[in-house]
């Protein structure tokens, strides 16, 4: 594995740049610990623990992305879902970007305090950080590793804004810490749910909870006073589009309580495109030209049927008593009547 070559690749829209040289490593060789576990949940997947040299990226200017600044403590993910962005970064490390990007987890086991460190630096200036832009930082790993609550409380004991998003259920072991970062700055959590078709999960997202189980993480967080937005992604054409579905998938999102719905059609990125397509042609084989249609122009579906998803989005939304999020805009978590004071400065979020 090609670790003196592992630079961080941060969340972006634009094409993935060269891996780094070896002198911009975030880690020596001498630095990884390999590990596997024999329970079950760990079946199949080998950790490579190593001790980085930095852990909050900075998004390129040219990112489509509201954000500037993320943190990302495990590069791969056990989620396997087929449609990853992700998925090509693994390459950087000589490993391939379908079974490798789903069982070769690696795990930067400093990272809470590379991130204390970072955010006590006096060239920090307390900016937005987004979570979960890249892989999910409350995958299974996470289950075992815990480095959120560290990662958390850093950025609590800074009064640093940030943001989260998950299909993990395991953010609600954090909860509380949650809450106490937005007694001190503004927080956003949301949860991706782009489908709620039970089939249609088991094969796109087969390491995932389920989507209802990912909608009780919206509703356990709504009953405790906490927004909670839902990243309505991917919509899957011609699997999870039909109006029927997206109807039922928005249903239940206003059902959990969610704050917020934003749709996102599936986009197929280099790395994610191959193993996509490979699944398509395995599970769906009668769509794969249909597909070449709609992404012959590159990693995103035609503007016209990303309105038209967007469109129909926002008007169940409306119907069910929900509305999209706002580019740009915070999700506030209310503060306790005796934080109340002149507003904070807008942050942006993960949408």
């Amino acid at each position: 594995m090609r670790w003196d070559r592992l630079a961080d690749t941060p969340a972006t829209d634009t094409p993935a740049t060269p891996a780094a040289p070896a002198d911009a490593a975030l880690f020596g060789t001498d630095a990884v610990t390999t590990r596997t576990f024999d329970t079950p949940e760990f079946r199949g997947i080998t950790f490579h623990e190593i001790r980085a040299r930095s852990i909050v990226n900075r998004v390129p200017g040219a990112s489509r992305m509201p954000f500037e600044w993320t943190v990302n403590p495990y590069r791969g993910c056990t989620h396997a879902c087929v449609y990853c962005f992700a998925r090509r970064s693994h390459a950087y490390l000589d490993l391939d970007t379908g079974v490798g990007f789903d069982s070769q987890i690696v795990v930067k086991v400093n990272a809470p305090e590379l991130l204390r460190a970072r955010l006590a630096s006096r060239s920090w200036q307390g900016a937005h950080i987004a979570m979960g832009t890249n892989v999910d930082c409350y995958q299974r790993a996470e289950g075992r590793y815990r480095l959120m609550p560290g990662i958390i409380e850093a950025l609590r004991d800074r009064a640093n804004p940030f943001s989260i998003l998950t299909k993990g259920t395991l953010i609600l072991r954090d909860q509380e810490l949650i809450r106490q970062a937005a007694e001190v700055t503004e927080v956003g959590v949301s949860v991706s749910v782009g489908f709620t078709d039970r089939e249609l999960w088991r094969t796109v997202e087969p390491g995932t909870p389920s989507p209802e189980r990912r909608l009780d993480v919206v509703r356990a967080f709504a009953g405790h006073g906490i927004d909670c937005g839902v990243l309505m992604a991917p919509v899957v054409p011609f699997l999870g589009d039909r109006p029927e579905q997206l109807r039922d998938t928005v249903r239940a999102i206003a059902g959990a309580g969610a704050s917020s719905v934003t749709p996102l059609v599936l986009h197929l990125r280099p790395g994610a495109r191959e193993w996509f397509f490979t699944w398509l042609r395995r599970h769906h084989p009668g769509l794969v030209g249909r597909y070449e249609r709609l992404y012959g122009a590159g990693a995103y579906a035609p503007t016209w049927y990303q309105r038209r998803i967007t469109r129909q989005v926002h008007e169940l939304a409306a119907e069910f008593g929900i509305g999209p999020a706002h580019r740009g805009a915070a999700r506030r978590i209310p503060l306790p009547d005796h934080h109340a004071g002149p507003p904070a400065a807008e942050q942006l979020t993960l949408l």
